[in-house]
């Protein structure tokens, strides 16, 4: 029931707030007008789903619109807009609504292109970091920011990148390890290609031209630099199944070795592989480690397998850390066309951390857009220790302005109030930020059209929702006697001695007598008039269109 209310609400609503001041009149409820061109709106907006003539009628769908608007707006004269459960269902709405509006498309739309050409092509690159937190002090902050500077300096002055990395980088991974006797990877990542890095790091890389070395960026880990040693087209996916020995010493070369010659006998590496592996996680599907890309294994065994030329094949055994294998290619997946690949890499974007920039990108433009100002006099809040235990009369300051609108100190307490995590002059930012799109979607009704038509309409059906259900729904069920009534009324029109064995029925009539009563009564108390000068025009309009 709730569904069809707010389906007929968007047949019937107006768009009157958008309606030309000079517009021709139709219909006028309690000094409200509605223009001609409101009502054709509304009226063409639907006839594709109205299925005979008697309901296309233009005086019927006028009367019916008429009806609509004197429920509404006893809606709002019995203040139906200030219940808790509407307030709380609108808000949710508006944030549904107008998330399409807090996405800069054309933004997304590169990030789209960009997804692809880095998924077509993948780059080799080694980087060095220096760790920073990501709620670090300005000071601490330019502390980490000099230092990578200096080590970019002595590898653009003459010294070996990966020796600086392996002396100076933060990542372990680049450091030989004296315990093991494993050397550092000298800050090499190998290949690898879109979605394979954070986000930040990745545009770096795919930014920097092949021999240079980046200028300091960050990312969640802290600064990095970035030297680029080749990018070549890639070579899309594979499909692969293997046999796993655990054991890396002669010992599990040995057992590889025994599995592989039963292996060219055979050729069944799938009962092989559920009989030998020790892999547990693949060993029972025969193997399968479905689909992967470069950067996803080892480098050892992502040569082994990308190496392989036919589908059906299989290595020889090779080593990696973590154990011996043999490879089987089962299907090769080079990239697909950008048209064929879009809608999945739109959705591995919306899935990744590169939605939040742009949000912020949304962020950046209305900062340029508006008049913000912040009161530094106001701001000194931010210097007391014991700033959320300040009293509310003692914060009653203008903090941030938008245009027009202050934010008082007041508003930014509340929001750090269980927000602990990070310094304070993070934490105004952020506040900045929130209050910004707030002021935004605040004002989507003034500067997106569609939005205000489409919040009116919803707004108004959940009002005319629970006005029925108070008036009419709710009604019918718990008057037992006036159901009693009308049924004993209006016996001769059904079949049936009892109610009880009509209930249904009887009720449904119920509400619609109980229903056409009340308009009867909402008419007679509104003044309505009907412009029948317009009315002929516009229906001679649709008759001609016929």
């Amino acid at each position: 029931m709730r569904i069809r209310i707010l389906a007929i609400c968007i047949v019937l609503i107006s768009s009157s707030v958008f309606a030309q001041k000079k517009a021709k009149t139709l219909v006028t409820i309690n000094k409200e007008k509605t223009s001609v061109a409101d009502f054709k709106r509304i009226y063409e907006k639907n006839l594709d789903a109205i299925d005979n003539d008697e309901a296309k009628d233009v005086t019927k769908n006028l009367d019916l619109y008429i009806n609509y608007k004197l429920k509404v707006k006893e809606a709002y004269r019995n203040k139906l807009d200030t219940l808790p459960s509407y307030k709380r269902e609108i808000e949710t709405y508006k944030n549904q609504l107008s998330a399409p509006y807090l996405k800069d498309t054309t933004f997304i739309d590169g990030l789209l292109k960009d997804a692809y050409f880095r998924t077509k092509n993948q780059i080799k690159a080694k980087h060095i970091l220096i760790r920073i937190n990501n709620n670090a002090t300005p000071k601490d902050t330019l502390i980490a920011y000099n230092k990578i500077i200096g080590i970019r300096n002595r590898i653009v002055n003459g010294e070996d990148f990966e020796q600086v990395a392996k002396t100076s980088s933060e990542d372990n991974s680049a450091k030989d390890n004296p315990r093991t006797g494993r050397p550092g990877n000298g800050g090499n990542l190998g290949y690898f290609s879109a979605f394979n890095m954070v986000a930040p790091f990745e545009d770096a890389a795919y930014g920097t031209e092949i021999g240079n070395i980046s200028m300091p960026f960050r990312t969640q880990f802290g600064y990095h630099i970035v030297k680029v040693d080749d990018i070549k087209p890639s070579k899309g996916e594979v499909e692969a199944a293997h046999i796993l020995i655990l054991d890396t010493t002669s010992v599990g070369k040995s057992k590889i070795d025994e599995v592989y010659n039963k292996l060219i006998v055979s050729n069944n590496f799938e009962e092989l592989a559920k009989q030998y592996s020790e892999d547990r996680g693949s060993k029972s599907a025969g193997g399968k480690l479905g689909k992967f890309g470069i950067g996803r294994m080892v480098k050892p065994f992502e040569d082994a397998a990308f190496g392989l030329q036919e589908e059906g094949t299989y290595s020889k055994p090779f080593k990696t850390r973590f154990g011996w294998h043999i490879v089987k290619l089962i299907k090769k997946h080079p990239v697909k066309p950008f048209n064929e690949l879009k809608k999945e890499l739109r959705a591995r974007i919306k899935r990744s951390s590169r939605m939040q920039m742009s949000e912020k990108a949304v962020i950046n433009k209305l900062k340029a857009k508006y008049n913000i100002v912040e009161y530094e006099e106001a701001k000194q809040i931010l210097e007391n220790k014991n700033i959320r235990g300040i009293t509310k009369d003692s914060l009653q300051n203008t903090l941030l302005s938008i245009n027009n609108k202050n934010i008082k100190q007041e508003e930014f307490i509340k929001y750090i109030k269980n927000r602990r995590n990070k310094p304070l002059f993070l934490l105004f930012e952020s506040f900045k930020d929130e209050e910004i799109l707030k002021y935004y979607k605040e004002n989507l009704v003034n500067t997106e059209p569609e939005y205000a038509y489409t919040l009116k309409e919803y707004e108004d059906g959940l009002l005319l929702f629970e006005l029925m259900q108070q008036k009419i729904w709710t009604k019918s069920t718990k008057d037992t006697l006036g159901l009693q009534n009308y049924f004993t009324k209006h016996k001769a029109n059904y079949k049936a001695a009892e109610l009880s064995e009509i209930k249904g029925e009887v009720m449904n009539d119920y509400q619609n007598y109980l229903e056409e009563n009340w308009i009867a009564d909402l008419r007679r108390k509104a003044k309505i008039k009907v412009n029948k000068k317009q009315l002929k025009k516009l229906i001679k309009f649709y008759q001609n269109k016929k």
